[in-house]
């Protein structure tokens, strides 16, 4: 069984690529953005990288402003919350992730459907969180 497909190398692509890869089975094609040596379609191990394009569009999100430990130290809280929310890979697959580049106090801007790209640019090496923005 292949131990490549980790999320240790998911986000290993992701911070020196600056690419989003997930996996996809050779067997029967199932692409999935989340890093797995098993397709949950087939059950197959014949899985291979596969490079999303990095476009998307919010399928739904949240704002939040109770916020980890971790968060409050990048300066999110009461006053700035961060949002997050899943989206829809332009290949299918719907993904979490954050949402950088909207104004978590005025959620009323942020409307479902609008179009995202991947947002590699201010990753953190000791977190990294796969994020994206608006178009």
């Amino acid at each position: 069984m292949p131990i490549e497909f980790t999320s240790t190398a998911f986000y290993e692509k992701l911070r020196e690529e600056k690419k989003l890869v997930g996996v996809k089975c050779q067997d029967c094609s199932h692409l999935s953005p989340e890093p797995r040596p098993m397709c949950p379609e087939c059950h197959g191990f014949n899985m291979e990288w596969h490079q999303f394009s990095g476009k998307a569009k919010l399928s739904t999100f949240t704002c939040i402003s109770i916020v980890p430990v971790a968060m409050s130290a990048k300066g999110y809280g009461r006053d700035k919350p961060y949002c997050t929310g899943i989206v829809a890979l332009e290949e299918g697959p719907r993904i979490s992730a954050m949402i950088n580049g909207v104004d978590g106090t005025n959620p009323q801007t942020i409307e479902t459907g609008m179009d995202m790209i991947l947002d590699a640019e201010n990753l953190d090496d000791e977190s990294p969180a796969l994020a994206f923005k608006p178009a």
